[in-house]
């Protein structure tokens, strides 16, 4: 009997932590908080979206609060995954960060054209 208690209560905890990820959090791998001297007064979330069985990968960088004043506009990279590795699979990092990178510059120059 205890143990089927515990049982129940683990799934049920388990189905809230599913529920609370998958509403809240959806494709987000990184939350972040506002750099400690800056004004912005929000953090970004960082999201990552692979559909299955195809080769278009979308990283996004979001505000954490887009109502917010400090916001900026939410910034998409699209690219074929394909762009990135060798023709033997292996990744060439570089490349990625280099696309990475553009797009932390994309959401900033946001910032300083507001």
């Amino acid at each position: 009997m205890k143990k089927e208690i515990i049982t129940i209560t683990y799934v049920a905890f388990n189905l809230l932590l599913h529920f609370i990820s998958y509403t809240k959090e959806k494709n987000a791998i990184l939350f972040t908080y506002p750099p400690a001297d800056s004004f912005s007064s929000t953090g970004l979330i960082v999201s990552s979206k692979l559909p299955r069985f195809e080769d278009m990968y979308t990283l996004t960088i979001a505000s954490a609060d887009p109502k917010s004043i400090s916001a900026n506009k939410t910034v998409h990279l699209t690219k074929s995954v394909t762009k990135w590795f060798t023709e033997d699979g292996e990744l060439v990092e570089g490349l990625f960060w280099k696309d990475v990178e553009r797009l932390i510059d994309d959401y900033n120059n946001d910032r300083k054209s507001k």
